[in-house]
């Protein structure tokens, strides 16, 4: 049963966070480690974990000569499925809430230049049906830092095209209210009007963003989605949906929106959270100066 949770939690990290093949292989070749550790104690149902099983497993880490940086990868590991679980409301107790588990530092997060964005935003064929929902999506995407499955969770009545705001649920069950642009909401409009309603197939469905069975979309058809669009504009960079949130909030940093405001809309917990987009900005603060500035 564990295994099957894994395989889920993988899937997210995939779609969510946008992590490259290689570093979720060894997501999935520590957890197997984790899951195996488990099995040997008889622990076969996540509710079981507790936070002696956490404690054991870096006891069993520590004799096998790990590198500490190998340790904290695979405790990074445990902490994001148990991370995982909390929130799909699998287990209800944190085993982890006592100890203190050692972080490695943030990566920084991936994002596209302003024409690779305009190319990937250009790429749905807008005269198909499934197209003008794809370009609504994106848009949407693009235009609000929605993470995917707040996107793909959106319902009609989320959406106030007229006041130009986007409702949304997002970590901890925590609603904000985001602003969408005008090319967003145009593109909504036209894909409400010509093609929802004959994807909704008569059905009366609440969901915005439907499939061609009149289904929700999921995270993974969207990634699937946007994967080829990416490769339609010829973009190399791996793609993912959280790829464009990144972009959102790169791009508002870069031209002067204040870290508050961009916590107010990514839904951040903590402005800590938030503050790793200083690092990119600055980067592109180093390339402005060096292009600009005579004696650089």
């Amino acid at each position: 049963m564990i295994d099957r949770y894994i395989q889920r939690y993988l899937d997210y990290i995939v779609v969510e966070r946008g992590l490259s093949r290689s570093t979720v292989a060894s997501y999935c070749r520590d957890l197997a480690q984790f899951a195996a550790f488990l099995e040997k104690r008889g622990v076969a149902d996540p509710v079981e974990i507790d936070s002696d099983c956490v404690v054991s497993f870096l006891g069993y880490l520590a004799p096998n000569e790990y590198k500490s940086t190998s340790t904290a990868r695979k405790m990074s590991c445990v902490r994001g499925l148990i991370k995982f679980l909390i929130a799909e409301r699998v287990i209800t107790k944190d085993p982890l809430s006592m100890l203190e588990i050692t972080r490695q530092p943030a990566r920084l997060p991936k994002s596209l230049g302003i024409e690779e964005l305009a190319r990937l935003l250009a790429a749905p064929d807008v005269r198909d049906d499934l197209g003008l929902r794809d370009k609504a999506m994106l848009e949407t995407l693009y235009a609000t830092g929605l993470r995917v499955s707040e996107l793909v969770g959106l319902k009609v009545d989320d959406v106030d095209l007229r006041s130009g705001f986007v409702r949304c649920i997002g970590k901890g069950d925590k609603e904000r209210i985001v602003p969408i642009g005008e090319i967003a909401i145009n593109a909504i409009l036209l894909y409400s009007d010509r093609v929802r309603g004959r994807l909704a197939k008569g059905e009366d469905s609440v969901y915005l963003f439907l499939t061609k069975l009149g289904q929700p979309m999921s995270r993974v058809m969207f990634w699937k989605i946007i994967k080829k669009y990416a490769a339609a504009a010829g973009i190399t960079t791996v793609i993912t949906p959280h790829v464009l949130r990144h972009s959102f909030a790169t791009h508002l940093l870069e031209r002067g929106a204040d870290l508050r405001s961009l916590q107010e809309m990514l839904g951040h917990a903590s402005i800590a959270t938030t503050q790793i987009y200083t690092h990119v900005t600055r980067d592109h603060l180093r390339e402005v100066y060096k292009e600009a500035h005579p004696r650089a």
